[in-house]
């Protein structure tokens, strides 16, 4: 019996200590799982909350092996509205409400990668441009077939996709509205990112953006909403360089708490890295499009940019722009409407003059 004596104290304590240690992980597991639930049940009711506001029809289309999230109104001639980073299908909601009250049909998918359209992440490659213009030809041909040519607006990220699509596809194209990022021709010479590092520097956003997972993990210690507030107040002339500076975010007039709530539940749920991947295949593009180089824009267009935007003050852009560079290389380019005073989201930040900017020059497109 000695042999198996026990200081039952000691072992009364132990046990103790073991039941209030599990009980501790237990409440901390179960802390953070109610925490994580809880954020996934505010998104939610966030989305919900600004669909039945917009009263927009949403949908799901599966294009080129992904589900693409799809937001629509209104019945007519096709305007496929094309969003940029870091946004969504929500950046058009003044211009989906308005162009379907003048009868149009009124199309703004989440891109892939982005908000709720699916697409595998890991590989920046399946971001390239021939994929992302794809998706859109698609689209267009399963929810429109009966229409040959519909109209475009492009903005940041989906200006370069729209000028992409017109090169690729203008037979698609019945006329082009696109918005802060002029045509660029193709550099046979110089790849993109090497340019961007060589006139701006390292800490250039787009030269961040090129490693995976480095960004997203700085990102993550700033925090989604204070990362896309910063990126949708910033209204400086001169070249984006990250990270962000400790100012608070100040939002304008135009832009929301709601408006910031709404994308940040999306990003919340996805993450940066699907926007981001269109950044990391900008090298590979050149590649892709060897093909096109020299090649010129033959669809109509009208394009809008803001005094204020960065890609407006960069280096030569303006020269491009307003001295016949851009003419030539879009020959049916019809205006250029520089806006004073005005940032880079100009389609927020002045919704009804890019409004009446864009109908007005569909119109001369419509039969009557």
């Amino acid at each position: 019996m000695e042999e198996y004596s026990f200081d039952h104290k000691f072992v009364q304590v132990h046990v103790t200590f073991y039941v209030l240690f599990s009980l501790y992980i237990s409440l901390q597991i179960g802390a953070q799982k109610s925490s994580k639930d809880y954020i996934e049940n505010t998104n939610k009711l966030i989305s919900l909350e600004v669909e039945e506001e917009y009263s927009f029809d949403h949908k799901f289309v599966n294009v080129n092996g992904i589900n693409m999230h799809v937001v629509e109104k209104g019945k007519g001639p096709v305007v496929l509205f094309i969003h940029g980073f870091p946004e969504l299908w929500y950046s058009w909601r003044h211009q989906i409400s308005f162009m379907a009250e003048h009868g149009y049909r009124a199309v703004a998918p989440d891109l892939r990668g982005y908000g709720d359209t699916t697409a595998p992440k890991e590989d920046p490659s399946n971001f390239n441009i021939l994929r992302v213009v794809g998706d859109l030809v698609e689209l267009v041909n399963i929810i429109a077939p009966e229409q040959d040519e519909v109209f475009v607006v492009g903005h940041d990220w989906g200006a370069i996709i729209a000028w992409y699509l017109c090169l690729f596809r203008p037979d698609k194209v019945k006329a082009l509205v696109n918005m802060s990022v002029p045509f660029t021709p193709r550099n046979p010479n110089a790849k993109p990112v090497e340019t961007f590092k060589a006139t701006y520097g390292d800490d250039f956003y787009i030269v961040r953006f090129q490693e995976p997972g480095d960004i997203e993990e700085d990102f993550a210690k700033v925090g989604t909403k204070r990362v896309l507030g910063k990126f949708l107040t910033y209204r400086n002339p001169g070249p984006l360089y990250l990270p962000f500076d400790d100012s608070p975010v100040i939002l304008p007039s135009w832009l929301s708490e709601k408006d910031i709530d709404y994308y940040a539940s999306k990003y919340e749920k996805t993450g940066f890295t699907g926007g981001l991947n269109y950044y990391r295949s900008l090298d590979l593009n050149w590649e892709l499009t060897a093909a096109w180089t020299g090649a010129k824009v033959k669809v109509p267009v009208r394009f809008i940019v803001g005094d204020l935007d960065l890609t407006y003050n960069a280096p030569g852009v303006k020269d491009y722009i307003n001295n016949g560079g851009m003419k030539k290389d879009v020959p049916l380019l019809e205006k250029v409407v520089i806006l004073e005073n005005v940032g880079h989201f100009l389609q927020q930040e002045k919704s009804n003059e890019i409004n009446k900017l864009i109908h007005d020059f569909f119109m001369g497109f419509c039969s009557t």
